[in-house]
């Protein structure tokens, strides 16, 4: 199954709020992005649920990201496996990494696993967003490729989802569609974000 288009009724509402979020995010001192990723990993690894998760999928920052690089150190140093994801046609294939290992250039300007990787099924997943709401609802970039993701991995079992950003990437309300996936956690700098469910 191919990632979803973007040609929906709200994709256009989707992606001036996704412009203005990451706008926000974009001005943040680099600094204060720095520290932020520091507080982000501190409380994503007290997530008692992450800890029950031998391999989890992470990712690579690009542009003014959260960077997930000190989470994922903590959580090496804690015995847990990372997987990478891997942009392809059908969508997102996560991959082991390691600490060291070299990246590939990948499209979207990404740093991906080698293909002569395995490929693994992470049952966490550190997700990347551009903005969020305090129902758990995300806008990625566009192409829905979490959203598949987390949806073919939640076929197997259940997939612990956490996002992280920074707290100017909340918006009021996401304009959510049928495949949109909620997140079971957010996380910013500030700390956890209280999920409101209905």
């Amino acid at each position: 199954m191919a990632p979803h288009s973007s040609s929906s009724p709200t994709s256009g509402l989707k992606a001036d709020l996704r412009n203005a979020a990451l706008a926000r995010r974009d001005a943040l001192d680099l600094d204060l992005r720095r520290e932020g990723s520091e507080r982000i990993a501190d409380e994503v690894m007290a997530i008692g649920a992450l800890g029950e998760a031998e391999i989890v999928g992470a990712f690579w920052p690009i542009r003014s990201e959260v960077d997930p690089r000190p989470l994922v150190h903590r959580l090496f140093a804690r015995g847990q496996r990372i997987a990478l994801p891997k942009v392809t046609p059908a969508g997102l294939v996560f991959r082991e990494w390691k600490a060291g290992e070299a990246l590939v250039r990948g499209g979207f300007g990404l740093s991906e696993p080698r293909d002569d990787l395995p490929p693994l099924d992470p049952t966490a997943l550190i997700v990347p967003l551009a903005a969020f709401d305090r129902r758990g609802h995300r806008i990625g970039y566009g192409a829905g490729y979490y959203d598949q993701a987390i949806a073919r991995l939640a076929r197997s079992g259940p997939v612990l989802t956490i996002g992280v950003a920074f707290s100017v990437q909340e918006i009021h309300e996401v304009p959510a569609e049928a495949h949109d996936q909620p997140l079971d956690h957010l996380v910013t700098e500030a700390g956890p974000v209280s999920l409101i469910r209905t």
